[in-house]
């Protein structure tokens, strides 16, 4: 490790990993209080440490990582994963939630085309009535 890579900032960390894919989304997240330490509201310069526990939201996934690399440069996805590790209950959260989506998901109606002229009148006409 160079020197440069003992003092990265939070916000170059969380790019480098690859849960943002610019830096400015990373600082914007980071800001808008989807990255926790242990709980607590930080700021994009905090600067990571090995060990490091973080829970980032992004939009509908929830991840708790431990650090366990450090970079401030952009690498390949195979060297992004090797900079945190996935706690087992927040990949187990992950995958509940995305069966819970996939399942909303079969729920909802499907329908093969796009409605013509008249089925377009006829919903516009079902709506107004129950308005």
């Amino acid at each position: 490790m160079t020197e440069d890579d003992d003092r990265t900032r939070l916000d170059k960390w969380l790019w480098a990993a690859r849960f943002f894919k610019t830096r400015a989304l990373a600082t914007n997240a980071v800001n808008g209080g989807k990255v926790h330490f242990n709980g607590q509201r930080v700021k994009p310069s905090r600067p990571v440490k090995i060990q490091d526990c973080y829970q980032i939201h992004r939009s509908n996934e929830r991840f708790e990582v431990v650090v366990t690399g450090l970079s401030s440069r952009r690498g390949s996805a195979s060297i992004a994963q090797t900079l945190y590790e996935e706690t087992e209950a927040s990949q187990l959260c992950r995958q509940s939630e995305a069966e819970k989506r996939k399942l909303a998901a079969l729920q909802r109606p499907v329908s093969d085309h796009k409605p013509n002229k008249q089925e377009r009148r006829k919903i516009h006409q079902f709506n107004a009535k129950n308005s």
